[in-house]
């Protein structure tokens, strides 16, 4: 398993915060790097804001899927 530059529990945040901290951790990541992202639950429409915004920028891959726990490899391109 690779390793990560950052990790954002999405769950220790509140609702208004969330999107905002994981964008900014994304941004932080040097080309090459990934972040993890563990969250209770699919993270389907944040995956949508990163394709509108960072078309092309990002990977993402899941490593758990559920039902109680979503872990997501997120990487910068």
């Amino acid at each position: 398993m690779s390793s990560f530059a950052a990790a954002v529990n999405a769950t220790e945040y509140p609702p208004h915060l969330k999107h905002k901290v994981i964008f900014e951790t994304f941004e932080r990541l040097e080309s090459g790097e990934a972040m993890l992202l563990i969250n209770d639950h699919d993270p389907v429409p944040l995956r949508y804001q990163f394709e509108a915004n960072h078309a092309e920028r990002f990977t993402w891959d899941y490593i758990e899927r559920g039902p109680a726990v979503f872990q997501v490899r997120i990487g910068k391109i």
